[in-house]
């Protein structure tokens, strides 16, 4: 019984991706597979809250996906998740956009191996996932992704390193991070040009209300 209400909750996450984004086969095989795998490696490593994990449709995978509704990726874009825990925003969006290559870094490896074993599982080609802090990242990306792993100006010091000066895409390289809650005091050094998209216009949902993209050009 409760595998089958489970299941019916996959199967209306997806449904709700496919009202947003236009899929291919493989994608729409992809995104089905994460309930089942996110619940079987969440059983045995916590990246998940578990009271939560009901919800992994809409406030983990949809809510990874509004980075995507604030820019379409061209193909050949570098993306480095920081802090990217079981995978996310990661994951979701190197689905999305499988010409776009994605470098998945978090400091605890036991995450970090979760969303190694759930791209591999899938099928994921555009991802590699590293156990490391992001000071000791050196590489150079178009753009620098988050979910609301530290407050944006420490992050900002850490990962302006890693933004690269040539720009591919219709908005310059920069930061886009998930956050949520009162952002005022976080984007006050940067209120000049910081975009701040509200996810409540994106997507359905009052959860969604007091979250945003928070889009900064490095």
């Amino acid at each position: 019984m409760m595998a089958k209400a489970i299941n019916q909750l996959d199967i209306a996450g997806v449904e709700a991706i496919k009202e947003h984004f236009s899929l291919t086969p493989l994608q729409l095989q992809q995104f089905t597979a994460l309930g089942e795998l996110y619940r079987d490696w969440n059983a045995k490593i916590n990246v998940i809250s578990r009271k939560d994990i009901d919800n992994l449709y809409p406030h983990h995978i949809i809510h990874s996906l509004a980075i995507a509704k604030v820019l379409n990726f061209q193909s050949g874009t570098t993306l480095l998740d920081v802090g990217t825990g079981g995978g996310f925003p990661g994951i979701p969006l190197a689905i999305l956009f499988p010409e776009c290559q994605f470098t998945l870094i978090d400091s605890i490896g036991k995450k970090i191996k979760v969303a190694s074993e759930i791209a591999n599982a899938i099928g994921l080609k555009n991802v590699t996932c590293i156990q490391e802090r992001v000071e000791m990242e050196k590489g150079k990306f178009d753009f620098v992704i988050s979910r609301a792993v530290m407050p944006l100006d420490d992050l900002v010091k850490l990962i302006r390193k890693n933004v690269s000066n040539k720009h591919q895409n219709a908005m310059p390289n920069g930061l886009m991070v998930l956050k949520g809650g009162n952002l005022e005091g976080e984007i006050q050094p940067y209120r000049k040009y910081v975009e701040i998209t509200d996810i409540s216009r994106l997507f359905k949902g009052d959860w969604y209300k007091e979250k945003a993209v928070i889009y900064l050009p490095l």
